[in-house]
């Protein structure tokens, strides 16, 4: 934490100090040592410099003039402005170097450690989030994007697995008036970070088919995933459909072992190339729960 810091060439309290004076002018040397965590000979030093180097102004308190109440100068706001600058600078780059939906993560990360060092309870800042069943505008091209964004960089596929993902979703949400058939999908501050839908149709024999299930980097080990797959299983079970079968492919061990938690069994592997480059393609099936 020595030396330069913020594209200045202070060091890290002196910026914090900066940054706290501008936040709250006339605060008392007592108070900011306070918000630094500096014992007394520790801020007085800091201060020092910031008087001297012209960042600061010390100006006796007009209740008690043994108090002196800080401030900054034209340079020192100057000087906030530009850590300010080169602090946005630094971030949205750092963010746009992220994936879709990780900034989503940092933010989330951020406040639950805002709220351990204040000793906050953690559930208070955590996002509300709640599963809806059915259509919605926006949800082929949202759940596409889900399954493009993320099968891209985990298994290299491209454009004809998103064409082929977005024609049978589209075809499906037009047949979600069977009562056979249907879409879930987990809303976080108005924005879709999971999903999963049944089939009841293009199977036949009785099957319920489970497709499209998906959570995005922002809600992964959030539960939402488990939730997603028990409300599925359970509408197959109501329904009466004698068995669920979904279709993967050999690697995703994380889903596989979710599925095998919810009663699936691998019957079948076989070299397919449907999807732009040849996976072991792979059937699960699940009997009714009676």
């Amino acid at each position: 934490m020595g030396g330069d810091f913020a594209g200045t060439e202070l060091s890290p309290s002196a910026v914090h100090a900066l940054i706290e004076i501008n936040a709250a002018p006339g605060i008392s040397a007592r108070h900011l040592g306070e918000l630094l965590r500096l014992e007394k000979s520790s801020i007085s030093r800091l201060l020092r410099k910031l008087v001297l180097s012209g960042d600061v102004l010390e100006r006796a308190d007009k209740d008690d003039s043994r108090m002196k109440s800080l401030f900054l100068s034209r340079a020192g706001k100057r000087r906030v402005a530009a850590i300010d600058s080169f602090a946005d600078t630094q971030v949205s780059t750092a963010l746009k170097r992220l994936g879709s939906g990780k900034d989503r993560t940092v933010v989330e990360g951020l406040r639950l450690y805002a709220a351990a060092l204040a000793a906050e309870a953690v559930p208070s800042v955590l996002p509300k989030r709640k599963m809806v069943r059915g259509y919605r505008p926006g949800i082929i091209a949202r759940i596409t994007q889900m399954h493009a964004l993320y099968y891209a960089r985990s298994s290299g596929f491209g454009q004809r697995f998103e064409s082929v993902v977005a024609a049978g979703l589209a075809d499906f949400c037009g047949r979600l008036d069977d009562p056979r058939n249907a879409l879930w999908t987990v809303v976080q501050e108005n924005d879709i970070v999971g999903s999963v839908a049944i089939d009841g149709e293009d199977l036949g024999a009785n099957i319920a088919h489970l497709r499209w299930f998906i959570v995005d980097d922002s809600a992964r080990g959030s539960g939402a995933g488990r939730k997603l797959l028990s409300a599925a299983l359970a509408f197959a079970d109501e329904q009466g459909f004698a068995e669920t079968h979904l279709w993967t492919f050999d690697g995703l061990s994380v889903a596989r072992h979710l599925y095998e938690a919810h009663g699936f069994v691998c019957v079948e592997e076989h070299p397919g190339n449907q999807w732009g480059r040849e996976v072991l393609e792979q059937r699960f099936v699940r009997p009714r729960v009676r």
